[in-house]
């Protein structure tokens, strides 16, 4: 028998070696919080989230869409490139620009609104970063600020974090950057904390 088609038999009958499963995907979608303003390449909480998951043996693949700036008109804006990746899990983290521009209610609920749709339509379960605002704002801005995520949530049936970032807003603000609003390198690994909290339950 010719050798050559004697090898070509053998690896006909060879068993194909098994194939890693693709990791599902979590898209963060967000602004500077998850873009880790301030910090260095791999010191953000989504980078933070990823090295928990693989420690803990989690299948998973964090996806970083965070865009230092963005706006929830930015957000929608973009929004097809995450819908592309196929995420079983979206965390969406946008709106603070907008409150703190002093952005119109009506237009940052029209737009987080719009993403979730977006999201639950492509096969996502989504949970919503929620976010305050300094108190200079005044009370009543603040509020229905703020009101915006829990009606959200409760509409659409999301998991919710009320405020992404209450684990690292202490006291002597030692987890936040000197301006007071992004977290540094340890506050984002609280922060991932805080989310994975929420994000976990969903990852079975």
């Amino acid at each position: 028998m010719n050798l050559k088609y004697l090898i070509v038999g053998l690896l006909a009958l060879a068993p194909l070696p098994a194939q890693t499963p693709a990791r599902k995907a979590i898209v963060v979608f967000g602004d500077s919080l998850s873009a880790g303003y301030g910090l260095e390449a791999g010191q953000s909480f989504p980078d933070d989230m990823q090295r928990t998951l693989d420690k803990e043996g989690y299948a998973w693949q964090v996806k970083n869409l965070g865009i230092s700036g963005d706006t929830t008109e930015g957000g929608v804006s973009r929004i097809q490139s995450a819908v592309r990746l196929k995420p079983a899990v979206v965390v969406l983290e946008l709106g603070g620009n907008d409150g703190l521009r002093g952005l119109p209610l009506k237009v940052t609920r029209q737009n987080l609104e719009t993403m979730i749709v977006a999201f639950q339509q492509a096969g996502a379960k989504v949970v919503l970063a929620g976010m305050t605002l300094p108190p200079n704002y005044g009370p009543d801005y603040i509020r229905d600020f703020q009101r915006i995520y829990t009606d959200l949530a409760a509409k659409y049936k999301l998991r919710l974090i009320p405020f992404l970032l209450a684990d690292i807003v202490t006291p002597d603000l030692r987890y936040l950057q000197r301006d007071g609003i992004h977290p540094t390198a340890e506050g984002a690994e609280i922060v991932s904390g805080t989310v994975l909290k929420t994000v976990k339950p969903l990852l079975k």
